[in-house]
């Protein structure tokens, strides 16, 4: 399973938060019974702010169900039940990397020295197997292109492997709020 991760923010029209707010809620508790949905979070403006901005993280099990949940019929209700409640359209990114790796439907992120020393334990071994083993295959290219191509291998070891693993198996420790 591939799962997808997105972040979308939109911007609130000043007097309109309460409302978006319970009409945003209301959508996210429909949204969760669409199928290949993972899970959502909601973000509201810091308290004491003057910032109208809301997130919504949301997480599907594929493209394709992220794709099939964008445009379904639901999303389009959304999009024209809050039309008046908001400025402009809902910017939506895709999340890569780090941010998505550590990213749980039903817990907060975890603190940052925590995603540290997970990070770590996948970049560790990861430079030292790909460093050890392709400066030798790559004997005869300039060293700035073994580098290069000994970091591209790290990249996509993390990525595909290393990281999403490692936060299966720490997810416990990662999300434990006990500490």
């Amino acid at each position: 399973m591939d799962v997808v991760h997105f972040a979308v923010t939109r911007q609130v029209r000043p007097g309109h938060e309460q409302a978006f707010e319970e009409a945003l809620r209301e959508f996210a508790r429909e949204s969760l019974r669409v199928p290949g949905t993972m899970g959502v979070h909601l973000i509201a403006p810091v308290p004491g702010t003057e910032g109208c901005e809301y997130g919504i993280l949301r997480s599907f099990e594929s493209e394709e169900a992220s794709r099939r949940f964008y445009e379904s019929e639901l999303f389009s209700n959304w999009q024209e039940r809050v039309s008046d409640m908001v400025v402009g359209e809902p910017v939506r990114r895709r999340l890569h990397g780090l941010e998505a790796f550590f990213r749980d439907t039903h817990h907060a992120t975890p603190p940052r020295w925590k995603m540290a020393v997970v990070t770590w334990m996948g970049v560790f071994p990861s430079v030292l197997l790909w460093s050890s083993l392709l400066p030798k295959l790559l004997s005869g290219l300039p060293s700035l292109a073994v580098v290069a191509i000994v970091n591209v291998f790290v990249v996509v070891t993390l990525a595909w492997g290393v990281m999403p693993l490692l936060t299966r198996i720490f997810a416990g420790w990662l999300h434990n709020r006990t500490e």
